[in-house]
């Protein structure tokens, strides 16, 4: 069985992308069809496909451009911000709510505690490099953590925030991951479009005890961000 075209032209496309290098403006969709061969509709197939898999950047008003290699985050218990300063990039985070939430029937049994607790809320657009690639929601028990909007800096680390200044010592946690589409409200705050694949992430973490710390949901553009896990048997 041959190849669907679409996919035979993104195989060939993506030469060029790598001949281009980083950063360099991919050639009017209508110049590719033509030096390709095929359709306008069949290059722009191609074209979405390789946005979709993080190696093209569509830009409104300016065009199409090679991107920048996916960022690569462990799926593991670290800070977003060390995790993000290993690799070389500068973290950035822009609070998006931090308030109290009474706790429904699901998150009261994530953080043992009891349905209707008040409950502390910290959303976040994450940056890197001064682009948004997430949308992280914490959840965090207030009876656990009264003073927690005392001393927590919104935009600065929350981990570090809970060793540092509350003293939690985290022992271990669960992580969720599936692809989803985002919410015209989420797609808004990660300067992205719904058609664009998400990662979403549900995490629940424990301190050394057992004892619950937090819920996170984030969601993360799928073509800016991978995850990596070391698996051992």
């Amino acid at each position: 069985m041959s190849e669907p075209l679409h996919f035979v032209v993104k195989t060939r496309l993506v030469e060029v992308v790598e001949r281009l290098g980083e950063g360099a403006a991919l050639p009017p969709e209508r110049v590719l069809a033509k030096d390709f061969g095929v359709s306008r509709w069949t290059m722009r197939q191609a074209i979405r496909e390789l946005i979709a898999d993080g190696r093209l950047r569509a830009r409104q008003g300016q065009g199409t451009f090679v991107a920048t290699p996916k960022l690569v985050q462990p799926l593991a218990l670290v800070s977003y911000t060390e995790a993000l300063r290993a690799q070389g990039h500068t973290p950035g985070r822009e609070v998006v709510a931090f308030d109290e939430v009474v706790a429904d029937a699901e998150l009261a049994e994530q953080l043992k505690i009891a349905e209707g607790d008040p409950v502390h809320r910290l959303e976040r657009v994450l940056h890197a490099d001064g682009q948004p690639i997430g949308l992280e929601t914490t959840y965090l028990s207030v009876a656990r953590f009264p003073t927690l909007r005392e001393v927590l800096e919104p935009t600065g680390s929350l981990y570090r925030c809970l060793t540092d200044q509350l003293g939690v010592q985290f022992g271990e946690g669960e992580e969720l991951v599936e692809t989803v589409i985002a919410t015209p409200r989420e797609a808004e705050l990660l300067k992205a479009t719904q058609s664009l694949p998400m990662l979403l992430l549900h995490r629940n973490s424990r301190d050394t005890t057992g004892r619950p710390i937090e819920s996170v949901r984030s969601l993360y553009r799928g073509d800016r961000v991978g995850f990596r896990a070391t698996l051992r048997p």
